[in-house]
């Protein structure tokens, strides 16, 4: 068995691994729930971060390598995590930093399908994923001069819905785009579902092949859930326009005749991946569904996120979902270090790489 040019070890005990990620994003709970499983961690810091991690913060990290940036990521940093029998996992910061090219060409093990990133990271790709999966989708508009009710424009790579705006007719489009964002034309402009946001936080495992609902939650975006505290006149007078930047995410618990329709979306996301994928592998892991429900409880779908959210970090002791399944507390990241702990037990360490 070879992980890229790189033979995989042929241990069938845990304690020969390390679980290692970037200092970043949802890093607290993949090394914790590492640790909880009984494997070493390690931990990727930008130099000034590894307070958080090491004994002095939250005392997560057995190892932690120090870079003086992510685009330090070479050949040498890689042969350090093949040395130590690493396993990569991946969180949205570790994808923002890489690229989809760099992930590809790593030598060392990495959690999860590599080439399903590509469908995630390309708008066009990921909606014809989404459609493929029958998922119901707000529409898109091709140009702006087609806005005739409200849409919500965002921007190719904008982290944490940085700089996206609502607009309700081409005039404030246009009006808003040169104000803020005159040089970025990289957007995608898509119809405003009035509703709840729910991110669904899905487990597919390809030890047990069991499709698994972990939890769910909603965005608090700033300054889109403020400015309801201030009065119209008002926000109109200080000319505020709302912003969709994340700085923190509230838990869910659904009403529960809503969840077989959640599992029909993550299981028909899974199966049309394995189709788009040229070695059959699909999606697998943690990923996360993005969506609005309406007053008349219609799911709409507007994102996939094929790894691991942020909106899984208030369950570092697990959900009410996970709690009806398992007897010990299971976050999302302890889930993804019981997959690889059966994988290598089981000598399926193949089954779970990308």
């Amino acid at each position: 068995m070879t992980n890229g040019d790189s033979p995989l070890p042929a241990s069938v005990n845990p304690k020969d691994f390390v679980i290692a990620t970037i200092g970043s994003h949802s890093a607290l709970q993949i090394l914790k729930g590492a640790k909880d499983e009984g494997f070493k961690t390690l931990a990727i810091c930008k130099k000034g971060t590894e307070r958080v991690y090491n004994e002095k913060g939250y005392n997560v990290a057995d190892e932690i390598i120090s870079v003086d940036s992510f685009d330090k990521w070479d050949d040498a940093l890689e042969q350090e995590l093949i040395k130590r029998n690493a396993i990569i996992i991946p969180h949205g910061s570790f994808i923002a930093y890489m690229g989809h090219d760099r992930v590809k060409g790593m030598k060392a093990m990495y959690y999860g399908t590599k080439e399903i990133l590509e469908w995630e990271s390309d708008r066009s790709m990921e909606r014809q994923w989404m459609e493929k999966s029958g998922l119901k989708l707000p529409r898109v508009f091709t140009d702006p001069e087609e806005i005739e009710k409200p849409v919500i424009v965002k921007f190719h790579g904008a982290g944490g819905g940085f700089g996206y705006f609502v607009a309700k007719s081409t005039e404030q489009f246009w009006e808003v785009k040169n104000k803020k964002h005159p040089d970025n034309n990289d957007y995608a402009i898509q119809e405003y579902i009035v509703g709840v946001p729910v991110y669904a936080h899905f487990f597919q495992s390809p030890i047990t092949g069991e499709l698994e609902i972990l939890s769910f939650d909603k965005r608090y975006e700033s300054n889109a859930d403020s400015i309801g505290r201030i009065k119209a006149e008002d926000q109109l007078a200080a000319n505020i326009h709302t912003s969709y930047t994340i700085v923190g995410n509230i838990p869910i618990v659904i009403r529960e005749s809503l969840l077989p329709k959640f599992f029909e979306m993550g299981e028909s996301v899974v199966k049309v991946s394995k189709d788009i994928t040229a070695n059959g592998k699909g999606l697998f892991g943690p990923f996360c569904l993005e969506c609005i429900v309406t007053r008349k409880l219609e799911i709409f779908c507007f994102e996939i996120s094929a790894r691991i959210v942020a909106g899984t970090n208030p369950f570092v002791e697990g959900s009410p979902y996970t709690a009806l399944k398992y007897d010990v507390p299971m976050s999302t990241g302890r889930r993804i270090a019981l997959d690889i702990k059966q994988a290598i037990e089981g000598g399926k360490l193949e089954d779970i790489l990308g």
